[in-house]
């Protein structure tokens, strides 16, 4: 407990000192920010898109994100039933955690197949 206060109380001085030290930032107008971020954004490769793109990116990494956890999950469940040596709680532990993890993953896809289905109709 008290590593972790001493953690917080450097984290805090480090802020309060990053804080002092630093400038005020004039911001150029609003009319002149493309004339400086096109050229930028077509090295980068990025090009203007609608709504429905930049959500279905939105949503492709929420839904990664999601596959990851998911995967981080099984894992840390397997390995706790795999050294569980036999102790009954640590293996239903392990097995209540498989069971929630793909009972989420359930939902979720089934929220995302239902959307998607949803969504084609209107188009």
């Amino acid at each position: 407990m008290k590593k972790i206060k001493n953690i917080f109380a450097n984290l805090f001085i480090a802020f309060i000192l990053a804080s002092s030290f630093t400038l005020p930032v004039f911001a150029q107008g609003i009319k002149n920010a493309g004339d400086n971020l096109d050229p930028i954004a077509q090295k980068a490769g990025i090009t203007e898109g609608d709504v429905g793109n930049i959500t279905g990116t939105v949503i492709s990494a929420i839904l990664s994100l999601v596959g990851i956890i998911f995967l981080i999950l099984m894992v840390y469940a397997g390995i706790i039933w795999m050294t569980a040596r036999g102790d009954d709680s640590k293996t239903e532990n392990a097995k209540k955690t498989i069971t929630a993890s793909i009972i989420g993953l359930f939902i979720v896809v089934s929220a995302y197949a239902i959307t998607q289905f949803v969504t084609s109709r209107f188009n």
